[in-house]
């Protein structure tokens, strides 16, 4: 069967995340969670007290940054590793997400988490969600969606997520910083998240999971039965 690569970005808390899992489980393709990598990296940056203004530290820090991801087969989900420590828990907690615009807005952590990214996607069968995989790490992906879903939904969503994990926060509080984070990915320098021309855009505002994962399988589906069409074509 012909594999291909889909590329999935989108505002934080718009369910890229579950829903490139879920995608990637229906198809049989490898998940690569790139919003992982750079929530560890911002632990990493963290645990060793990082100047990110001081470029001698930046670049000491990439340099003793191992990134990994394994399947745990007791939860039936992938976990991300940082430098040999299961940091799933950790990395998933508000101080992270309050940092982790800012870390990923370097433009030495981005150069060097791309160059990760893209080598995982070289033998196809990927399924990549973040805010510049189908216009930096992956431009000639196959397919690419943008999702996108209201402030308010992505807020409750997110207060949802963090209550299963015994966080408490208040909406306001997660509004604020899902603002926050869109306008720094919206408009940093270096891959900020936008929608490329050949991206089709899914809206999860009222759609249920389910649904927001069938249109993207679908869409997959259609593409490899095209490709196969044309390799039989052009034998």
């Amino acid at each position: 069967m012909s594999k291909i690569v889909i590329a999935i970005d989108g505002y934080s808390g718009c369910g890229k995340s579950s829903t490139a899992k879920a995608v990637a489980k229906e198809l049989g393709y490898t998940y690569i969670d790139t919003g992982a990598m750079y929530r560890a990296a911002t632990l990493h940056f963290l645990n060793n007290f990082v100047t990110i203004s001081n470029p001698h530290e930046v670049d000491k820090a990439l340099k003793n940054l191992h990134i990994s991801f394994h399947y745990n087969p007791e939860t039936g989900q992938q976990e991300t590793f940082l430098n040999g420590l299961n940091v799933e828990s950790e990395i998933r907690k508000m101080k992270i997400s309050s940092k982790v615009s800012e870390i990923a807005a370097i433009k030495e952590v981005r150069k060097e988490l791309v160059a990760q990214q893209k080598g995982y996607g070289k033998k196809k069968g990927v399924v990549m969600d973040g805010r510049d995989v189908g216009s930096v790490v992956f431009p000639d992906a196959e397919l690419k969606v943008f999702m996108s879903a209201n402030l308010q939904t992505r807020a409750e969503r997110r207060q949802q997520e963090l209550l299963e994990k015994g966080d408490m926060v208040d909406l306001e509080e997660i509004k604020n910083n899902l603002a926050k984070r869109d306008e720094i990915d919206s408009s940093r320098e270096v891959g900020p998240l936008i929608k490329v021309s050949d991206a089709i855009e899914i809206d999860t505002s009222y759609l249920t999971f389910q649904e927001q994962v069938a249109q993207i399988v679908d869409k997959a589906k259609q593409i490899i039965e095209k490709e196969k069409s044309y390799a039989g074509n052009h034998r």
